[in-house]
């Protein structure tokens, strides 16, 4: 895994191979990853640059970290898996972002009341099909993580159902991945 653009561009992030099943990681390939930054960058108004971001079940911290490299201005990472931890704070050690990012130790599910300011574009990349990603996007909602007409960028292994609250934005399937774009209504 490395970071695909921007100033940090060709980093080498920590080595995590296909995945550890174990630990419920699935990195989120170079490839999609491309993908999901060309599409947000180009046809949704480049919601990345100057952006407060937050990434739910952020696994390596690859996904907070591209948008750092790619203009975002602080990002919040949320997993509660030891092994994730690890390798998040490895990344970010790696590409010297310890003033722009903050780690939490949580279940995104269970994420409580923000008491910071509202984030603008989110990052959710729950383990597949297990349900987790509307809830841990209706916890981010109810908590005020989400700032009015925040872009939320939901991978999961099918085409979830639009929760109420959000609009479609778009749309892709990348191989076993599908990428939905929402934004937050209101």
């Amino acid at each position: 895994m490395r970071i695909i653009g921007g100033n940090r561009r060709g980093l080498k992030l920590a080595d995590v191979g296909e995945g550890d099943a174990a630990a419920h990681l699935r990195p989120t390939s170079d490839r999609v990853r491309e993908a999901i930054f060309n599409l947000l960058i180009n046809a949704h108004g480049n919601p990345v640059a100057g952006a407060r971001v937050l990434d739910l079940f952020a696994g390596t911290g690859a996904l907070g970290l591209e948008a750092l490299s790619r203009g975002a201005s602080q990002v919040t990472f949320v997993d509660d898996g030891a092994t994730a931890l690890g390798l998040i704070r490895a990344n970010i050690a790696k590409m010297r972002a310890e003033a722009e990012t903050r780690v939490i130790r949580q279940d995104a599910r269970k994420l409580g009341r923000n008491a910071g300011s509202a984030y603008g574009l989110v990052f959710l990349d729950p383990p597949y099909g297990k349900g987790l990603g509307e809830v841990a996007l209706a916890a981010a909602r109810t908590g005020g993580w989400l700032a009015p007409g925040a872009m939320v960028v939901w991978e999961e292994g099918a085409a979830p159902v639009v929760p109420e609250g959000f609009a479609l934005a778009d749309q892709r399937k990348y191989g076993d991945t599908a990428v939905t774009l929402l934004q937050v209504v209101g």
